[in-house]
């Protein structure tokens, strides 16, 4: 059985696309979800499906990777296929031109380590050095974004970092050291070319 969102003419502005799944929980024996080209977001929420085994969630809004894997695991644990293609949540080309093949490398692992009885991600099959790469590493494939600092804190003269001391920062308040260093040669080192002479080079 099949849930989908369909367009008749994508070229219409006003047709909507699915934000919720309201309703969907009457549906307990689903085996197969298509829930492409929505507005679904990272609250998305599904019924507990016991016998979902396809999962197709291409071009929504889904940013937070591991959340959405968490909650997968725990309400279909029968799924076999998963697509992500199109979401933030799934690092490729199509999404972020600053992505490569490495990034969607370490989030397959990352997905198989979650959800160890895939055998399809996206539009490929899980293959047993992928299956064994995120057995041994998958853990550690997560990809942590850094916190972005909103405008009032990062003008705030707390975080404002400088590596001088603050004496020092005044042109007026300059101090040097000049000193003499005297140099003895022991001849512990070879200083052979300090013989030759400038016309000899």
């Amino acid at each position: 059985m099949y849930f989908m969102q369909q367009v008749s003419n994508p070229s219409v502005s006003s047709i909507s696309s699915l934000v919720s799944l309201e309703g969907l929980g009457a549906f307990r024996s689903l085996e197969e979800l298509i829930l492409d080209n929505n507005q679904l977001g990272d609250d998305l929420a599904l019924p507990a499906l016991p016998r979902l085994h396809t999962l197709t969630l291409n071009k929504n809004q889904i940013s937070d990777l591991e959340c959405l894997l968490d909650h997968l695991a725990e309400v279909t644990p029968s799924l076999e296929y998963l697509s992500l293609l199109g979401n933030v949540a799934c690092p490729n080309e199509l999404v972020s031109l600053e992505k490569d093949e490495e990034d969607y490398k370490r989030y397959r692992y990352f997905v198989l380590h979650k959800l160890p009885n895939l055998k399809f991600l996206d539009a490929r099959k899980v293959t047993k050095e992928e299956r064994e790469e995120a057995l041994v590493r998958g853990a550690f494939m997560k990809v942590v974004k850094p916190k972005i600092l909103s405008d009032s804190v990062a003008a705030s003269p707390e975080s404002h970092y400088t590596p001088l001391p603050s004496a020092s920062r005044e042109l007026t308040s300059h101090r040097g050291v000049l000193g003499k260093c005297h140099y003895v040669y022991y001849g512990r080192n070879s200083e052979g070319n300090r013989f030759i002479r400038d016309d000899q080079l």
